[in-house]
């Protein structure tokens, strides 16, 4: 594994993921993740979401062979008391679609970071509002294939994101990696944003 071109991996086969990181300037790669993701009983939604983010960078740098800090993160759409995951398939994902429908839903993404030594975490917590979806239009977008993978069954960043209303928190929250809370992670690991300035052409 060559390591000394990058400054963080990323626990996550999400190319949502990996796109904000890049679109950050962090140089990393992507390492396998298969943490389990059951939810526990009485688990509430930021301490599963926590929990996961924070197994999937531990178990992430557990597999690794260098000291590089890893980086892992986990998002739910909650609704009242329920909890909201990846669909298993197009019949969930219109159920969920259904339940969200003109209504505000909770989405939360956890953020965790480990060198080994020392662990962090942050979470982020958004309110997103649906207008009132017909019956058409869920069917419609289900055939898309695009809420398969996705928490809550919609993309924001997608065909989903003309179902939303308002927005109140991080858009890249909902996406699935909260920006801001990231940067403040990888200041305290020590690991830079926006590459090397002066690779890039920029003055510095």
């Amino acid at each position: 594994m060559v390591t000394d071109a990058i400054d963080l991996f990323l626990a996550s086969g999400s190319p949502r993921r990996s796109q904000m990181l890049a679109q950050m300037g962090v140089k990393f790669s992507v390492l396998a993740n298969d943490v389990d993701e059951s939810l526990q009983a009485t688990e509430a939604p930021r301490a599963y979401v926590s929990r996961l983010a924070m197994a999937k960078a531990e178990r992430g740098f557990s597999n690794t062979l260098s000291s590089i800090p890893v980086l892992g993160a986990d998002t739910v759409v909650v609704l009242g008391q329920q909890i909201f995951g990846k669909p298993c398939n197009s019949n969930e994902a219109h159920s969920m679609l259904t339940a969200l429908s003109g209504r505000v839903h909770s989405v939360i993404t956890a953020v965790a970071v480990t060198n080994g030594l020392t662990t962090a975490t942050r979470v982020s917590t958004s309110d997103v509002r649906f207008r009132k979806l017909t019956g058409d239009e869920r069917r419609d977008y289900v055939a898309t294939g695009e809420p398969m993978g996705k928490a809550g069954g919609y993309a924001i960043q997608g065909f989903g994101g003309i179902f939303v209303e308002h927005l109140a928190g991080s858009y890249s929250g909902v996406v699935g990696l909260p920006v801001d809370l990231t940067h403040q992670l990888l200041q305290l690991f020590g690991v830079s944003v926006w590459g090397s300035l002066s690779d890039r052409g920029v003055p510095t």
